[in-house]
């Protein structure tokens, strides 16, 4: 009878340390997805601060003499918002996945619950 108390007591421990692996895992994908939104917004930044600073600056310039110019720089922001939404799109989506994992394992293993609130 005590093996029997023991084997489910060892059991319970193994399904303890698979859960903690497991949302050791779930927990660093959430912290990556975090960065990619950091790096996203910061990638962001960069054309708006440009442009905002074209704009103050207009009065010095005109415009039909750096057409090119213009046209490169604007090409150039344009990629970097292109990448930078990607960027945070892809992490909204990846913190999304994150959350229903972690809230689908709160409600299989009740003992994380501790440990996630």
């Amino acid at each position: 009878m005590t093996g029997n108390k023991h084997n489910a007591q060892s059991d319970a421990d193994g399904n303890g340390v698979e859960y903690n692996s497991t949302l050791q895992v779930i927990l660093a994908e959430k912290r990556t997805a975090l960065a990619m939104l950091r790096t996203g917004i910061a990638v962001m930044v960069l054309p708006m601060t440009v442009m905002s600073f074209l704009v103050v600056m207009s009065k010095m310039y005109d415009i039909l003499h750096v057409n090119y110019l213009m046209i490169s720089l604007l090409s150039v922001a344009g990629l970097l918002v292109i990448l930078s939404s990607y960027l945070i799109m892809r992490s909204l989506m990846q913190l999304h996945f994150c959350d229903r994992v972690l809230k689908y394992m709160k409600e299989r293993h009740p003992r994380l619950i501790e440990f996630l609130e």
